[in-house]
């Protein structure tokens, strides 16, 4: 099973470098993070993410393991409701230990929340908003944000976060945002899906066809099917554009963002 980075980094620190943390040692030592989610193999790796993250969050319970565990169990949550309604003729303890797992995440995304009312942390900030409609909590995080707290201001997920509020009223500032997400975006890593059609989308609302067809054409490179590509080509073609050097730039940009060296072009 591959963790992410911070959850390796804080493994280490809880049990020591020759003594990695496993999911049988977890269990073994504390079951009962273990016993209260589903039993069979659907949602495995969602599984095993939430049962190390709920380890870290007790051993170490601050805000930022919190705050991971409440993606984890959040994750966990949408894949075990959906195998939950698959009914097992022969097996219905199967789908009963899915339904049990759905519960815990519940219980336990709801005892997060309860734990982290008070919170300044931004990740969780925007989970209590957009998730409760916390308005208390949208008002700290814009607060961060002008602020310049280098936890939103240097934090590609929390970029993306201020985009999809932004995305209601202010175009100009969503496509500054998304851009910073891409200019945070780390070597290697895949950005959100979510980027690439809501900035074809609003490129194509302002008539910015070729901006809107480079990132069209980066969402096919990065294996996003889920942007409609051709009316943009249309609207292109038919002025007479060539494609040729739409494509060259659509490649170059996709390579900075694989590289981690994307650099938000000035004006919109």
């Amino acid at each position: 099973m591959l963790l992410r980075a911070s959850v390796l980094l804080g493994l280490l620190a809880l049990t020591g470098c020759e003594d990695p943390l496993t999911l049988a040692k977890v269990c073994d030592e504390t079951p009962g993070f273990c016993s209260d989610l589903n039993k069979d193999s659907h949602c495995k790796e969602q599984r095993a993410d939430v049962i190390i993250q709920r380890y870290v969050e007790y051993k170490s319970p601050t805000d930022e393991n919190k705050y991971q565990l409440l993606k984890d169990f959040e994750k966990y949550n949408q894949c075990v409701s959906l195998a939950a309604k698959i009914e097992h003729i022969k097996l219905k303890e199967k789908t009963t230990s899915r339904v049990e797992g759905h519960l815990t995440s519940i219980k336990e995304m709801t005892r997060i929340f309860q734990d982290t009312k008070d919170t300044n942390h931004p990740g969780l900030l925007y989970y209590h908003w957009s998730r409760n409609n916390d308005q208390s909590a949208l008002s700290k995080l814009l607060a961060l944000e002008n602020k310049q707290d280098k936890r939103v201001t240097e934090n590609a997920e929390i970029q993306f976060f201020l985009a999809s509020y932004y995305v209601k009223f202010d175009d100009e500032k969503t496509i500054d945002l998304l851009y910073k997400t891409l200019e945070l975006n780390k070597a290697g890593q895949t950005p959100n899906p979510e980027i690439y059609p809501t900035l074809v989308s609003l490129f194509y609302k302002h008539e910015k066809y070729k901006h809107a067809y480079t990132f069209a054409r980066v969402a096919q490179l990065s294996g996003f099917e889920n942007v409609d590509i051709l009316p943009i080509e249309h609207k292109l073609t038919v002025s007479g554009k060539s494609l040729d050097s739409l494509n060259e730039l659509a490649q170059k940009t996709y390579d900075s963002i694989q590289a981690g060296e994307f650099v938000s072009p000035r004006g919109f």
